[in-house]
């Protein structure tokens, strides 16, 4: 499995991440067939933004609603580790959702992609895949 995704992009991802400082910044990304056609910064609403990741639903909520009148569809979410690795964590595998969204973690000026490995309908890890930075 290959995620494609802009050169531009890469570096707004880069971006928002150092803004975030020590908080987590996260959001969404909309695409079709691996593509990443837009990122949107969402609001980290997580109780504890220094440590984990929530997407603001109504803006989840948005994207959807966006999907089902003809707009992109959500791809996949992102979020920063500004002070560990570009690897999901225990909390991000004990939260994710168990569905076949891309996800992108970025620590260290790196970003990393990763597919969740659902068994029996839960989220057991994550699987990396290749990501492809084009333009």
């Amino acid at each position: 499995m290959i995620l494609r995704l802009s050169s531009n992009d890469w570096q707004q991802l880069l971006d928002w991440a150092e803004s975030a400082g020590d908080a987590e910044c996260c959001g969404l990304l909309r695409g079709v067939k691996g593509r990443v056609a837009s990122v949107t910064l969402t609001e980290n609403v997580a109780p504890d933004p220094r440590r984990n990741f929530e997407v603001n639903p109504a803006a989840l909520i948005a994207v959807h609603k966006d999907a089902r009148a003809g707009g992109l569809p959500l791809l996949g979410y992102f979020h920063s580790h500004p002070n560990g690795l570009a690897e999901p964590s225990a909390s991000d595998v004990a939260l994710a959702a168990p569905d076949a969204c891309f996800w992108l973690i970025i620590a260290e000026r790196t970003i990393t992609a990763w597919q969740p490995a659902v068994i029996n309908g839960r989220v057991a890890g994550f699987t990396p895949i290749t990501l492809t930075v084009e333009g």
